[in-house]
């Protein structure tokens, strides 16, 4: 029973540190639609919490089959030296090509 406990808590931590977070991957997603247009909105909205923060601007993120609009919001980069990327989508063929905001 030890070397199996062994075993899965080396595939656990194995699996663990194989894993991108989720705020630096990097994934495109194949869409038959382009987003609807940009919301029109304000620059930063009022003004930034704290040291170090930065503001990123609305976007139509591809969630749950749907298009869903994500307003502009004040954020903390996971260190200091990234700078956020905003997303995009371009035609590719018959569909288009969505690639998330992310951290770089």
């Amino acid at each position: 029973m030890t070397l199996k406990r062994t075993i899965a808590a080396g595939a656990l931590a194995l699996g663990t540190l194989l894993t991108v977070p989720a705020g630096f991957a990097r994934v495109t997603i194949s869409i038959g639609a382009p987003p609807p247009p940009l919301v029109v909105a304000p620059g930063p909205v009022g003004v930034t919490p704290g040291p170090g923060y930065v503001w990123t601007n609305g976007y139509w993120d591809w969630t749950g089959g749907n298009w869903v609009w994500i307003g502009g919001r004040w954020a903390l980069p996971p260190h200091g030296h990234h700078v956020w990327v905003e997303s995009y989508s371009h035609e590719h063929g018959s569909h288009f090509h969505y690639h998330p905001g992310h951290w770089r």
